[in-house]
C-alpha cells in the first residue's frame, strides 16, 4: 500500500454518485453531477465554481446536470469518447474525450479512465443513443493522493489490476444493489483494492437501492471496517 499523504482532500457528497472533490491545490472536481437527485441538498445545483467534471457513463443519473453546470462554470468535462461527442453537440465548449487506459492532466490533476462493468447508452432525451462503455476513474491530485471512483459497476477481477497499477488511497464504490454491486460484492472489491478509506455511493436514492454503509462494514474483515466513511449529503469532510 502506498504511503499516506499529509495535505487534505475535501469531499462533499451530493447524494447518489455525485461528489465534489476539492484538491490540496485548490482544484474543484465534480464527479457524476446529478445535483437534483432526491438526496441532494437544495444548494447543490447552484454550485458556483468547478474546474473539472468527470462523467463515468451515459445514464441520466450520472450525466445529470453536467450541461448546465459546464456552461455556467466553463469547467472542462472529461468523458468517454461517445459521451463527449453527445455533450459537445449539446453545447459544452470545453470537453476532453478519452478512453479506458488513457490519462489526461487537467491543471495538475491527473485522471486515468479504467474499466467498469455496466451499460452506458445515453438516456438523456426521448430515446437512448449509444454512449460507448461505462468507466471508472483514478484521480491523482497534486500531492499524489489517489481516489478511485468506480462509477456504476459490478465487482470484477481486474479491480486487482487497478490496485496493483494505481494503488488508490480512497475508493468510492457503489453499494446499492439492483443496478450495481451490493455491499457484499463491494466488500469483496475492497479486499482486492485495499484502500485506506472507503466511501459507499449509489445507495438510498430510491427504495430498490437498499445497500448501506453499515451493511458494507458487516461484510468487511475486522481490520477494514473502520475505513468506511459514512457521509451525509451536503456536509463536507476533509481526509488525507
Amino acid at each position: 500500500m502506498s504511503p499516506k499523504v499529509k495535505e487534505k482532500l475535501r469531499i462533499t457528497w451530493f447524494g447518489h454518485s455525485a461528489f465534489l472533490l476539492e484538491s490540496p491545490g485548490g482544484k474543484r472536481v465534480l464527479v457524476d453531477p446529478w445535483l437534483d437527485n432526491p438526496k441532494a441538498p437544495p444548494e447543490a445545483k447552484e454550485i458556483a465554481k468547478v474546474d473539472l467534471i468527470l462523467i463515468s457513463h451515459g445514464h441520466g443519473d450520472h450525466i445529470g446536470n453536467t450541461i448546465e453546470v459546464a456552461k455556467r462554470t466553463s469547467a472542462t468535462v472529461v468523458a468517454i469518447h461517445e459521451v463527449s461527442l453527445f455533450l459537445q453537440a449539446k453545447g459544452v465548449a470545453s470537453i476532453q474525450g478519452m478512453n479506458k487506459g488513457g490519462t489526461v492532466d487537467v491543471g495538475g490533476v491527473k485522471v486515468t479512465m479504467v474499466d467498469a462493468k455496466h451499460s452506458s447508452d445515453i438516456d438523456v432525451g426521448a430515446e437512448p443513443v449509444p454512449g460507448g462503455e461505462a468507466a471508472g476513474f483514478v484521480i491523482e491530485f497534486e500531492n499524489g493522493f489517489k481516489a478511485y471512483h468506480a462509477g456504476d459497476t459490478a465487482v470484477f477481477g481486474d479491480m486487482k489490476l487497478i490496485a496493483d497499477l494505481y494503488k488508490p488511497h480512497l475508493a468510492f464504490l457503489p453499494i446499492g444493489g439492483l443496478y450495481t454491486m451490493d455491499p457484499r460484492a463491494a466488500a469483496f472489491a475492497c479486499r482486492m483494492l485495499k484502500p485506506q478509506q472507503i466511501i459507499g455511493m449509489h445507495y438510498g436514492t430510491f427504495p430498490p437501492l437498499t445497500g448501506t454503509p453499515s451493511e458494507l462494514k458487516k461484510w468487511l474483515p475486522a481490520a477494514m471496517k473502520r475505513r468506511v466513511l459514512d457521509l451525509e449529503p451536503g456536509r463536507p469532510i476533509a481526509i488525507s
